[in-house]
């Protein structure tokens, strides 16, 4: 599996170099690949052939040669030497898995999966957009003339979803996908995103001082209402590794919320669980008044990923 800035390998036939036939998301942004839940998880059959992916997008096939990349360097080129559309990707999927029920059976519930469909429906960019939305209706975090922060916005599901909360609502009862917009948005994010009307996008590492002061500076002096954050980490396959990677990310979007979150404001961040967990929720409890656990409905059944919400700051 590609994951957010480098990439991991799951079944056979593959070290890091390139693969055979690889999978990405109809119409999505190359770099767009690299996002865990957002992004490419290549399954492969006996013969180490790509044959499917858990993008929320549609699909396509990208023949020999395509993905090169240095692994844990951020990097990802991918070269097309041929594209196909998505019916005819999806023969060839279904045939390069008919020694494998387990992936046939995996292509099929993607296909149909209802987020992917609503996602398309509804014109979000992944179906991760009904995460952060069924977080937001459980605990009602997201209101016009806020001030929201999304930290790993790529390729911008959530800020969209933001968009649309802070926008006036139409006549039919939601929110509007462009036009006014009463409150403002931020969002950072390594990798490009293509633009979002109303949302002021930053490319950039949080790690980094000058992004740090960039993204403050774009604040105005004014604290987030809430902070959104979708990060992922450069996972490495070694257990240890990606739990300090994991944990790394957080105490970032921990430390930020501290200095640039509202007194009664929220945090919102991707967790998976595993080695770094408990160690995580502590953090949140230190951190916050309140500590809620959600994985949201949109999260896929086998995935390890939860989100955390820490509303109201201790010591502020």
């Amino acid at each position: 599996m590609l994951d957010g800035r480098s990439a991991e390998f799951i079944g056979q036939g593959l070290k890091h170099g390139f693969a055979g036939g690889a999978v990405i998301g109809k119409d999505a942004h190359l770099d767009e690949a690299m996002g865990i839940e957002r992004g490419i998880g290549f399954f492969f059959d006996g013969s180490g052939q790509a044959v499917t992916t858990d993008h929320d997008h549609g699909i396509e096939v990208v023949r020999v040669g395509t993905v090169n990349f240095a692994l844990g360097g951020g990097q990802l080129n991918l070269r097309h030497s041929r594209i196909i559309g998505e019916s005819e990707a999806f023969r060839y999927m279904k045939s390069a898995v008919k020694s494998s029920k387990v992936n046939r059976a995996w292509l099929n519930d993607h296909v149909n999966d209802t987020y992917v469909k609503l996602a398309k429906k509804d014109g979000y960019r992944a179906r991760a957009a009904y995460k952060l939305q069924e977080i937001d209706d459980t605990l009602h975090l997201i209101r016009p003339g806020q001030l929201v922060v999304d930290l790993g916005s790529a390729p911008g599901a959530w800020s969209q979803y933001l968009r649309r909360k802070l926008s006036p609502k139409s006549a039919i009862g939601g929110g509007a996908a462009a036009g006014e917009l009463n409150g403002r948005i931020i969002a950072l994010d390594l990798l490009p995103m293509a633009p979002i009307e109303g949302v002021h996008f930053i490319q950039g590492d949080l790690r980094e001082d000058a992004v740090l002061a960039e993204l403050a500076g774009q604040m105005q002096g004014q604290l987030a209402d809430v902070v959104v954050s979708d990060m992922a980490p450069n996972l490495s396959g070694i257990s240890s590794a990606d739990a300090a990677r994991i944990e790394h990310l957080i105490e970032l979007a921990l430390d930020f919320a501290q200095t640039h979150l509202k007194p009664d404001g929220a945090l919102v961040a991707k967790v998976f669980h595993g080695g770094s967990y408990d160690a995580l929720y502590r953090r949140f409890r230190d951190t916050f008044v309140t500590v809620k656990r959600i994985k949201p409905k949109a999260s896929r059944d086998k995935s390890a990923e939860t989100f955390l919400i820490g509303m109201t700051l201790k010591n502020r």
